[in-house]
């Protein structure tokens, strides 16, 4: 498996992953994939922060973290993360993880905000957001919502988290 960078030419590849792994029957096109394709059209995307799973060059996972602020100080949110049903429970998921947050704090980003499981994402370092002086976008998230503090974090940082314009639409 490689991780590496979205290019353009992976933009259906990843779309078609993504709407694999959200798919619902009562859900022609998951909210993911409409989310995914309203980042890239907005200021917040970040394309070095695009990075593609490939298993004998094909795609078979994605995430994307996006420019998110805490108060008026830069952080990214991270997701949607997608894996194709055929590759989950391989170790994709945890490769894209662990190379979104190192891409991340190579880029100097402070920290990485996220909407999921805390027993899943703790296991990265994520922490229920108001341990860190952070409240979540929505306040019924509670401790679903959660942040990985990397180098560049400073403590100072603290207020509501606001992801990039496209997450306030859902």
């Amino acid at each position: 498996m490689l991780i590496r960078r979205e290019v353009p030419a992976d933009i259906a590849a990843v779309r078609a992953v993504t709407a694999a792994a959200f798919a619902a029957p009562d859900t022609p096109v998951p909210v993911e994939v409409t989310l995914l394709d309203a980042l890239r059209d907005c200021a917040g995307w970040l394309p070095a922060l695009s990075l593609v799973a490939l298993d004998d060059g094909e795609v078979v996972g994605h995430v994307v973290c996006t420019r998110a602020h805490v108060g008026t100080a830069p952080a990214v949110g991270l997701g949607p993360l997608s894996v194709h049903p055929g590759h989950q429970r391989r170790g994709v998921g945890l490769a894209l993880m662990h190379a979104a947050l190192g891409a991340a704090d190579a880029l100097g980003e402070p920290l990485v905000g996220l909407l999921g499981s805390p027993a899943y994402y703790g296991r990265y370092g994520f922490r229920t957001s108001t341990d860190h002086g952070i409240d979540p976008p929505d306040p019924a998230w509670g401790e679903y919502f959660q942040v990985r503090t990397l180098t560049a974090y400073d403590p100072a940082a603290r207020g509501t988290f606001e992801y990039a314009e496209p997450f306030s639409r859902l």
